[in-house]
């Protein structure tokens, strides 16, 4: 089973940036998909941020990020990253690294089968 371990998070500035980890273990996920998702105290569910495939050769994102996040994947070290630029307060959240086990990450949370525990970002105004 894999497990998986964010890591970046933090306190920072409108505008300012962070770079999120998520660290593999357990299982190689060199042919999965995975997936970033954030969630805050006022939503129910978590919200899909960014994805990426296997290969690396396909991104997604959702609109609110759009031109500010860049995911990427390293699948030597079993680890997917989150470039997060120009952030905002409304981007304040619990980050979530999450592993499909298709090659292609959905926008479905049901279909994870490996979630992160989680790291907070802050952005202050």
């Amino acid at each position: 089973q894999v497990q998986l371990a964010e890591s970046g998070g933090g306190l920072v500035q409108s505008g300012g940036s962070l770079r999120l980890s998520c660290e593999a273990s357990g299982t190689t996920i060199s042919h999965r998909g995975m997936a970033w998702w954030r969630q805050t105290p006022e939503k129910e569910r978590r919200e899909f941020v960014a994805g990426i495939s296997w290969s690396g050769t396909d991104t997604y994102y959702a609109e609110s990020v759009k031109g500010r996040f860049s995911i990427s994947r390293d699948n030597a070290k079993n680890t997917v990253y989150l470039q997060m630029n120009s952030l905002q307060p409304e981007d304040t959240a619990v980050y979530y690294c999450a592993t499909d086990p298709s090659a292609t990450p959905s926008l479905r949370p049901a279909e994870y089968d490996g979630w992160g525990q989680g790291t907070q970002v802050t952005v202050s105004s």
